[in-house]
């Protein structure tokens, strides 16, 4: 069996629009992000159309690292493209002056298809989910308008918001617009089970295959809350890894018992390069993320009703591993143009 994502529920994600800010060839040159043919259209706000020009600039200001108040991070410091944009290693990622939060950095995989960010889904846009690392006092810790000097006085970007935005005139509007632009061309998709799963060469491995099988069946039962193109239901579970939360999660914004420690449900699309798990960093590997569900969780009062024992054996076990290492598209993480432009590019002999 293979999957026609389009026969699974993936809700509000078919909402897609692609504006474009010129058709006469004299401003910003129009351009859509590259998408696999068996996905959606990428959901693209009707104030934010995508743009060559706001690619470039939003690239630069991601990875620029003036965004801190020390100059010591930037948005690519905790998302970087070799561990499919999260913090790789990190449980949680160290910001101004090597403060560190509480929460891991998730991967920015196919980011553009998220109706909610954060893990407790706070913020409903890219837009507004930028503003956040900027003015929080543990990761840029940056007033705004200090931003925005710095920026107008460095020697590149003047140009680049022209090009853009048809002024040099830099703004938070701007800034926001243009990095969340640049993250929605974050599209994955050309994993070897992608391939396989469009009936293209690959090198699905039988084990894989057998974990495919294991993972949308019943007996696994993880594509409940992993399912659709993206894998995931865009809901929020609690997922029984503790049995107690220092971290309320979405209760933190809904103030309901019933949500104690549910968080958004990650896309599981390089997976296997985004350890350690969890929104607290708490598994360092898939292997533990599995034992937990086979065991049923930890405990807690308000498991999802889907956790319970589900009596794995080592091969499933192993088998679902390899299935979720063959989720890792190496085209994603090694796309030059989704790279740092502050590093120098590497050259042959």
């Amino acid at each position: 069996m293979k999957l026609n994502w389009f026969l699974l529920p993936v809700g509000m994600l078919f909402l897609a629009g692609c504006g474009v800010d010129v058709e006469d060839g004299s401003g910003p040159t129009p351009h859509p992000p590259d998408v696999p043919r068996d996905f959606p259209a990428v959901p693209i706000p009707a104030d934010n159309p995508m743009t060559r020009e706001k690619f470039e600039l939003g690239r630069r200001l991601f990875y620029d690292r003036k965004f801190s108040a020390d100059q010591s991070v930037s948005c690519g410091s905790c998302h970087q493209q070799a561990n499919g944009f999260a913090d790789g290693g990190n449980a949680v990622s160290k910001g101004f002056h090597g403060l560190t939060g509480k929460r891991n950095a998730p991967g920015l995989s196919n980011v553009a298809y998220q109706p909610f960010l954060l893990w407790e889904g706070g913020v409903e846009s890219l837009e507004k989910q930028v503003l956040a690392p900027i003015v929080n006092p543990v990761e840029f810790n940056i007033h705004t308008d200090t931003l925005m000097m710095r920026l107008a006085m460095d020697p590149v970007y003047p140009a680049l918001f022209e090009k853009a935005w048809g002024s040099k005139d830099v703004t938070m509007e701007r800034i926001t617009k243009s990095i969340s632009a640049f993250e929605r061309y974050l599209i994955t998709g050309n994993s070897e089970f992608d391939k396989w799963n469009r009936s293209e060469p690959n090198t699905l491995s039988t084990e894989a295959k057998r974990g495919f099988d294991l993972f949308f069946g019943e007996t696994a039962d993880c594509f409940h809350c992993h399912g659709g193109f993206n894998f995931t239901d865009q809901n929020f579970h609690n997922n029984s890894n503790a049995p107690v939360y220092e971290d309320a999660g979405r209760y933190l914004l809904t103030s309901r018992d019933s949500d104690i420690g549910k968080f958004k449900t990650p896309t599981l699309r390089n997976i296997a390069l985004t350890a350690p798990y969890m929104h607290n960093g708490s598994y360092q590997t898939l292997e533990e993320v599995i034992r937990n569900y086979n065991a049923g969780g930890k405990g807690h009062p308000n498991a999802d009703i889907l956790m319970r024992p589900l009596g794995l054996s080592e091969r499933d076990i192993s088998d679902l591993i390899q299935f979720l290492n063959s989720l890792t598209d190496t085209s994603f993480i090694r796309n030059p143009e989704f790279s740092d432009p502050f590093k120098p590019v590497a050259t042959g002999n």
